[in-house]
């Protein structure tokens, strides 16, 4: 019982400190929105919203500092993009420096499939051929050496 009230309330646990909200809901909610498309960089699988690491929480201060100072989405990601680079972004843009994370999954897929292919044409290479149906001589003669 105590497990499933803990993973009910995992998401609570993730919130960031009430101390950390903005007192607008409306630029509150932006910030929240801002944060839940940036990585933790500590974390690497979590937006900075979800994470309770240190510089995930510095983050989320930067973030509400730039809205409540009245800074567009696009500007907040911005700044926060010119510090940490396209890794902070949960959701990297196409370009030439990420175009191999974006083409990873594909050329894996590829590869894997490739080497499947090859595989597979090795065995079939492999395999011996059927043996010729015994003729009526070979036949005879094992007939006489089972009787035996």
């Amino acid at each position: 019982m105590f497990l499933s009230l803990a993973l009910l309330c995992f998401p609570a646990h993730a919130v960031l400190d009430p101390r950390e909200m903005l007192p607008d809901p409306a630029q509150e909610e932006r910030a929240r929105d801002i944060g839940r498309g940036l990585r933790c960089l500590v974390c690497q699988n979590q937006s900075i919203d979800d994470s309770n690491a240190d510089l995930a929480r510095d983050l989320r201060r930067i973030v509400r500092e730039r809205v409540a100072a009245g800074d567009s989405d696009a500007d907040v990601v911005a700044f926060v993009t010119d510090r940490y680079g396209d890794y902070v972004l949960l959701r990297p843009p196409v370009n030439a420096v990420t175009i191999g994370l974006w083409a990873a999954p594909a050329l894996i897929l590829l590869a894997g499939g490739a080497g499947a292919l090859a595989y597979l044409r090795r065995r079939r290479r492999a395999t011996p051929p059927e043996a010729d149906p015994l003729s009526a001589e070979e036949r005879a003669r094992l007939k006489h050496l089972t009787a035996e």
